[in-house]
């Protein structure tokens, strides 16, 4: 992060200087950047190599950096208003509207502003993020002999192998693809087993991201509601008699927001419904590797359970490495995995070799399980900051379950809170939140905020986002859950 600060401040500085030298004139050298700033070689080439990409500079080996040619006029703007006819008439025979809303994806994607405590991250801080170890597996991976040469379509069959083992069960590498992340791979997954204007059965809460996937691809989200416990079974087989599905997605581990486990007994149950009402079950297990150190043994994914292929299961290595290590499998068994392998070819091609192979080489070296240890107590650790904050600062803000994995708490707001209000009330106190509405496919039954407790640096800036949130909660909160407020 500090490097990261000092090449944008450098860039900044010699940004402002440019005036200085005439088009073509060059600048200072390398060396003497290095030592009137007092940074490393390294920020001077990222910064240069920042001012080159916008146009600024330009570098030539050997020679040094030169300020560019002025640019010529930008060409006056077209008019570009005729899209929205041709955009709404395109979709006007759809029976489910394929407009992307993505609102709920962007609050966790998108970097607050500087000193805004980040409760609304959706991956780790990097200071949780393996960074030398994807860096040396990257190195390695490069070196690789046919390292730069295009992989198998379905993925290196090392790797495939490896996902497979993870998974458990009867689960074999030949049923397995490697996909870029766990959105691609829903993504994959619904446009192979739902037509247009069909329905899909999700929980309710979910995870905004998948919502976007289905109406993106004219589904119909039908909200199958859960508990502690996860899915509620007698619910969802009620669903699929109600509405004719042939797809439920879930996430039975840690599920995002609510952290439920899906419980042993409903395990066997949803798959019983699922294969009665001849549908597939989309298991997204998106933060195995996220358990927090006090979890005990975890439960095997719904798919090492599932000998008859009802269960396309989904699993990533992104959440407990970096947003930027988009490797990820989507496994499943028959006839449906030959669709599923047709539309990723189309779509992307396949998955980068270099990554692939980077992918390889992490998850087989000693720093691997030193990670997910690492990350495992932390977490816990964090996880507990934040509980014990809220209780003592936020009494009335409910917290019904607390997860022993994933990286965030789900919250109830008080009866006639606006979350909409306090979302941007926290935002003015320097805290973003995540608002609970996104979660919901159709109305929720009351306000809710998520917090995420990975994104920040650790356990005083937990304290501080909690006290800002204070701030705003006061602000925003109706009257009598002032009264909770510990004195």
């Amino acid at each position: 992060m500090q490097e990261r600060s000092s090449v944008t401040d450098l860039a900044e500085r010699l940004r402002q200087e440019l005036d200085r030298y005439s088009p073509g004139g060059k600048l200072p050298s390398s060396r003497a950047l290095v030592d009137r700033f007092r940074v490393s070689p390294v920020t001077v080439s990222r910064a240069l190599a920042q001012l080159a990409a916008e146009g600024l500079v330009v570098t030539r080996p050997g020679a040094g950096a030169f300020r560019a040619q002025a640019r010529t006029t930008a060409a006056a703007a077209g008019d570009t208003s005729w899209q929205e006819v041709a955009l709404s008439a395109d979709g006007a025979a759809d029976v489910v509207p394929r407009s992307v809303d993505a609102s709920g994806v962007l609050v966790s994607l998108a970097a607050p502003a500087p000193g805004v405590v980040e409760f609304n991250g959706g991956y780790l801080h990097p200071t949780l993020q393996p960074e030398r170890a994807m860096s040396a597996a990257l190195a390695r991976a490069g070196r690789r002999p046919g390292a730069w040469g295009r992989p198998p379509t379905e993925g290196l069959p090392e790797l495939r192998e490896w996902f497979a083992r993870n998974i458990g069960g009867a689960v074999t590498a030949a049923e397995v693809l490697i996909t870029a992340g766990g959105q691609s791979a829903l993504t994959t997954a619904l446009r192979a087993l739902a037509p247009p204007g069909a329905p899909v059965l999700v929980e309710s809460p979910t995870y905004p991201g998948m919502l976007a996937i289905a109406r993106s691809a004219g589904l119909r989200p039908v909200p199958v509601p859960v508990d502690p416990d996860g899915v509620r079974p007698a619910l969802l087989a009620d669903a699929f008699r109600a509405t004719g599905a042939r797809v439920f997605v879930c996430q039975p581990l840690f599920q995002n927001p609510t952290g439920a486990v899906l419980a042993p007994e409903r395990r066997g149950e949803v798959l019983r419904i699922a294969r009665e009402a001849g549908a597939f079950v989309v298991e997204d297990d998106f933060v195995r590797r996220l358990v927090h150190e006090d979890a005990g043994p975890l439960p095997r994914p719904l798919a090492a359970d599932d000998p008859d292929g009802v269960v396309v299961h989904v699993s990533s290595l992104t959440k407990a490495t970096s947003p930027s290590f988009r490797v990820s499998a989507l496994a499943a068994r028959g006839p449906v995995l030959e669709r599923l392998r047709a539309i990723q070819i189309v779509d992307t091609f396949f998955v980068p070799r270099p990554l692939q192979e980077a992918a390889l080489e992490l998850v087989g070296s000693p720093a691997w399980p030193r990670h997910l240890r690492t990350i495992s107590a932390e977490l816990k650790t964090r996880r507990d900051t934040m509980t014990t904050a809220l209780r003592l600062h936020l009494p009335e803000l409910a917290l019904p379950h607390i997860p022993s994995g994933g990286y965030h708490l789900w919250l109830r707001l008080p009866d006639g809170t606006d979350e909409t209000a306090l979302t941007a009330a926290a935002l003015r106190a320097g805290v973003a939140i995540t608002p609970g509405r996104p979660y919901f496919s159709a109305e929720p039954p009351a306000g809710h905020v998520r917090l995420s407790f990975a994104a920040v640096a650790g356990a005083g800036e937990i304290a501080e986002g909690v006290r800002r949130l204070r701030t705003a909660c006061d602000e925003v909160l109706p009257a009598k859950s002032a009264r909770l407020r510990p004195r």
